[in-house]
């Protein structure tokens, strides 16, 4: 089977989803995903892969409300071409 046949999602026990998606990036984008697991590993004081990177960047920027809004209150869809770069930076972070 191929693994793009494979469900995408998946219910977690503590309630939570993962996603398993393909995202095509410049080299310069996946760099700085590389400098933000560098950072993030040296909080946490363990090896930290590009998925948790990419999933602490995703928490850390997202609204305080843990569901999701309504559709009339969704903001307008993000460009294809959007890049990490477009993502607010973390305080402290050059």
């Amino acid at each position: 089977m191929d693994a793009r046949q494979v469900s995408a999602m998946h219910a977690l026990p503590d309630g939570e989803a993962e996603i398993s998606l393909v995202v095509r990036l410049p080299w310069e984008d996946v760099a700085r995903l590389g400098q933000e697991a560098g950072r993030l590993a040296a909080q946490m004081q363990r090896p930290v892969t590009l998925d948790e990177a990419v999933s602490h960047r995703l928490r850390s920027t997202r609204p305080s409300a843990s569901h999701a809004k309504p559709l009339a209150e969704q903001p307008a869809a993000v460009s294809a071409n959007a890049s990490v770069a477009s993502l607010p930076r973390l305080s402290g972070t050059a």
